[in-house]
């Protein structure tokens, strides 16, 4: 075995009409996929017993392949039921992270588009703990977020995901966790990995979707248990400076939920009230709605 094979967690892989256990190889050097990067994926996640607007995460997937000229095979209700069925082959001790995927083979015309007849699907589930809410740091990227002309930004697409990992490097090489990410006309979008919120005099701001990110659906949960808990909820577009000068920073996404922000730039926070509030909110939430 392989160092890096040693280093997978357990993971489980269904495809096409079974599970397999392990990183299981399904593309080839002429797999559209791999040369060209027709992918689309979603990510759910499986903790404390309860997985989370799993419904929502299995319809944007779908919604995704289409957007990338991709033909949707699953419908979402048989992707849940999957995702049930293989979080059975778990031991209920550490969270899980839950990914439909959709890929191309085939190219159509002179092999540059995908052939959508030639869609696959997989379901990927593999153990991946959640980062505790103590807080990361974030620095501006010189890189930006592209528009919905350039990328296809209203698509879960792989193909995105190398400028956030060049964003997020940056960062790290500057000494930050993570990046603060512009759009093209340098309002702010997103982090390398997740949406983001500011509060300032009690006020709960985030950036208006504007097609060059994904409003999250861990966002979209947030902003709307924050309202129902009498907090005001403001989607508008953001400059640096109302970050730099934020009373708090928390994100949003669904590889850990609600986390704050401690350091923006040169300038250290402490994880806020709202912050705190948001992910009690959510726990609360997740933990009478979602499927033990």
């Amino acid at each position: 075995m392989t160092l890096a094979a040693a280093a997978q967690s357990t993971t489980w892989t269904y495809v096409d009409g079974d599970w397999h256990e392990g990183n299981v190889a399904l593309i080839g050097p002429r797999s559209h996929a791999m040369w060209l990067g027709s992918s689309v994926f979603d990510g759910g996640r499986w903790f404390e017993g309860v997985a989370p607007d799993l419904e929502a995460h299995s319809r944007r997937v779908n919604s995704s392949a289409i957007a990338l000229g991709l033909k949707p095979t699953m419908s979402p209700e048989q992707i849940v039921g999957l995702t049930w069925d293989g979080l059975k082959k778990f031991d209920g001790k550490t969270a899980v992270y839950i990914r439909p995927m959709y890929w191309a083979e085939h190219g159509g015309y002179m092999g540059v588009p995908a052939d959508p007849s030639s869609t696959r699907f997989c379901l990927c589930l593999y153990e991946s703990p959640m980062l505790p809410p103590t807080g990361f740091s974030i620095g501006l990227s010189p890189f930006r977020r592209p528009s919905m002309e350039t990328m296809p930004t209203n698509a879960k697409a792989g193909c995105l995901y190398p400028n956030n990992g060049r964003a997020i490097l940056d960062a790290k090489m500057r000494g930050f966790d993570n990046a603060l990410v512009l759009d093209m006309l340098g309002n702010v979008a997103e982090t390398g990995s997740s949406n983001i919120f500011l509060v300032k005099n009690g006020q709960v701001f985030t950036p208006a979707p504007n097609g060059t990110f994904l409003s999250g659906i861990t966002r979209s949960r947030t902003m709307s248990l924050l309202a129902e808990s009498g907090h005001t909820v403001i989607e508008k577009t953001l400059s640096v400076r109302e970050f730099l000068e934020a009373d708090e920073i928390f994100s949003t996404g669904n590889h850990s939920k609600v986390v704050p922000v401690t350091r923006i730039e040169d300038r250290n926070l402490q994880p806020g009230p709202v912050a705190k509030k948001s992910r009690e909110l959510y726990w609360e939430w997740a933990h009478s709605t979602g499927k033990a």
